[in-house]
């Protein structure tokens, strides 16, 4: 690669908006047939670089060259016919049609009469899965596959445009294990057919196993750029934050009390099956498992959001009936989802709106809501989470994502709950907002509040949890102390070793 013509080559790109430097004279180059890693803190301007490469923003200054010729994509559909495609953590996939015609989607083959050429449609999306060696039925809805399914789909969908750069964001989020295993052998595949990738991930260890080379941006200024091979994890965090990381994982030592819930033989047909565990005063317990061991489930059930077929729960030794996420908040529970865009903020809403919600029937009389004593809790949410944001009034979807998350943990928080569910707390935030959240977290149990923690991040399961419950096809497989619990032993109940994990015991 050294001495040859970089694909892509940014030149002072600088992007403004209202009252925001998002980018500021950002320079670096990506040559032809690597794995470029694209690292930083949420708001670092990797989000904004990425949509003025693919025609979705404009600049403001600066200039792109592709090849050595420089280009100014007005929209997606341009950055695609000049060989720019863009793989995001939300699918631009149509469900309800099939694989192929996903793939082929806006360019289908069409006969001399202008009719869908429906069998070369079929042949070509065969080829291009024999192409990236995977067995995918390219006759199957949408809708009817996984997401590491979908991620494949996407990549096939930018190879029929003859995609020369791909850009993956947070591309294993939600994959498993073999998933990744599986997306990295593509990504290689791919390299050697000279296409070159832009990797995006919180996950460092990551960018290690795939990348070739890493570009750091930090503040919208470009940090540095360094192969894989001369810079430590440690530097790239430094970079990053612009500090010194001391703890990754900060924990507090603290009390175990009484148990404050209990959960006895929860079933729900052909997704749970006889769950029963308890949680204490002051505790983290961990969740572990692959994808699709029912982890998520399990919290959507007590939360109340999915019905359960029989089984009790019991809050502080009384059995309660959640039949709606109401009944559990009544009751002291609150969820940090998953999707936390989706299903833990309103988006269009403000700050101030976002944290005010749970608190509405409390500050509410008859139909009017106490607007001082709202904004005076919210101001103080907002300092006390450290939630970074020009205002309360600011739209939350104009927020990074770690302080994004900041808003959903701080309306539960300004609630004053008892239990908290967190569904994958730290998903595709950085590494500075994660050790955020983790003294969040830490203040909650210092106060006395109980935690329930589901997590694909097998360090942050171990570092963060006083017990850890496996799970695996819906059932508790296993328990571990904090004191007793390692990655391998883990693994070996997620898989399905028992036997073996009790022989090495």
């Amino acid at each position: 690669m050294e001495g040859s013509q970089p694909i892509l080559h940014f030149e002072k790109l600088t992007k403004r908006f209202p009252g925001v430097l998002a980018l500021n004279e950002v320079s670096f180059a990506i040559e032809k047939g690597e794995v470029h890693a694209l690292v930083g803190e949420n708001g670092a301007g990797k989000s904004t670089l990425i949509k003025i490469v693919t025609g979705v923003y404009s600049k403001t200054s600066g200039e792109i060259f592709l090849e050595g010729k420089p280009i100014h994509f007005l929209t997606p559909h341009e950055a695609l016919r000049n060989g720019i495609a863009a793989i995001y953590q939300e699918f631009n996939l149509i469900p309800a049609l099939s694989v192929a015609e996903n793939i082929f989607i806006g360019h289908h083959f069409t006969k001399k009469n202008f009719i869908v050429d429906w069998n070369r449609l079929r042949e070509e999306a065969r080829k291009l899965m024999n192409f990236l060696e995977v067995d995918i039925d390219v006759d199957m809805r949408v809708r009817d596959l996984g997401v590491a399914k979908k991620q494949i789909v996407e990549i096939a969908k930018a190879l029929s445009l003859n995609a020369r750069v791909l850009i993956m964001d947070e591309p294993t989020a939600t994959l498993a294990q073999k998933e990744i295993e599986r997306l990295f052998r593509i990504i290689r595949f791919l390299k050697n057919q000279g296409v070159t990738i832009i990797y995006i991930s919180h996950r460092l260890e990551e960018i290690y196993e795939i990348c070739d080379r890493v570009t750091v941006l930090r503040d919208g200024r470009h940090v540095g750029t360094h192969s894989i091979s001369e810079v430590k994890i440690d530097d790239i965090i430094r970079m990053m934050v612009g500090r010194e990381v001391v703890e990754k994982f900060p924990r507090v030592s603290h009390t175990i009390g009484e148990e404050v819930l209990r959960v006895e033989n929860l079933t729900r047909h052909g997704v749970l099956k006889d769950i029963t565990f308890s949680v204490y005063k002051g505790e983290i317990l961990g969740i572990a498992g692959m994808v699709g061991s029912g982890r998520t489930e399990l919290l959507r059930a007590i939360y109340g959001l999915d019905p359960i077929d029989h089984g009790t729960i019991s809050v502080r030794g009384e059995a309660v009936s959640i039949g709606s996420p109401l009944d559990a908040i009544n009751h002291g529970i609150a969820l940090l989802p998953e999707e936390r865009k989706t299903q833990g903020l309103v988006l269009l809403l403000s700050v101030l709106d976002n944290l005010g919600l749970p608190l509405l029937p409390i500050l509410s009389q008859r139909g009017f809501v106490d607007d001082p004593k709202l904004k005076e809790i919210a101001q103080k949410m907002v300092a006390h989470m450290n939630i970074k944001t020009p205002s309360l009034f600011q739209k939350t979807m104009y927020l990074s994502g770690g302080n994004q998350q900041k808003v959903v943990l701080g309306k539960w928080f300004a609630r004053n709950c008892d239990i908290y569910l967190f569904d994958e707390p730290t998903r595709g935030i950085d590494v500075g907002a994660k050790t955020e959240i983790y003294h969040l977290m830490n203040k909650l149990i210092e106060k006395g509040s109980t935690i329930i923690m589901v997590s694909s991040e097998l360090p942050e399961i171990l570092a963060m949890s006083d017990r850890i419950v496996v799970m695996r096809e819906g059932r508790i497989v296993g328990e571990l102390r904090r004191d007793e619990a390692t990655k391998e032993a883990i693994l070996q109940l997620a898989l399905g070793r028992r036997e073996e994990y009790a022989r090495i015991r």
